[in-house]
């Protein structure tokens, strides 16, 4: 795999970073605004939203640094797309075995759960391994050495 130009990585996780952050501000906007139920489930959920949120973050900043030609970017980019990979994975398998325990309680539509993590999942995980090849290329690490 050939290494992609540098300034559109950080274009992407840029762009994909604020989007991200943005859309998870809508939605925890959405549930504050719903009911009682919801802002519960709001406040017991209240650290993994700050994870996720700083997770962003990272991105969010690592963009902007690979952006600006900085060393320092490019290691936080790396290290959101290992994170981002990670949790990735860990949401496919975790949604995918709780339809396999739903299926023993009901009938579950595997097509519609494998074709929906399908969608996000691997178009999620190729584009962060591009990255991860372009970051890690000797052009770039020379480019970004600080």
């Amino acid at each position: 795999m050939e290494p992609l130009p540098l300034p559109l990585v950080g274009w992407v996780f840029t762009l994909l970073s604020v989007g991200a952050l943005a859309l998870g501000g809508l939605i925890i906007l959405a549930m504050h605004r719903a009911g009682e139920l919801q802002r519960r489930f709001l406040a017991a959920s209240a650290w993994n939203d700050m994870a996720l949120f700083a997770i962003w973050i990272l991105g969010l900043a690592g963009g902007i640094g690979v952006l600006q030609g900085r060393s320092w970017g490019r290691d936080l980019l790396e290290f959101f797309c290992w994170t981002l990979i990670t949790l990735v994975l860990l949401s496919a398998a975790t949604r995918l075995y709780a339809a396999r325990r739903q299926s023993a309680t009901e009938p579950v539509n595997w097509i519609g759960a494998i074709s929906g993590i399908t969608l996000v999942a691997i178009p999620l995980i190729v584009l962060c391994a591009a990255a991860l090849v372009t970051l890690r290329s000797d052009a770039v690490r020379q480019a970004l050495a600080g």
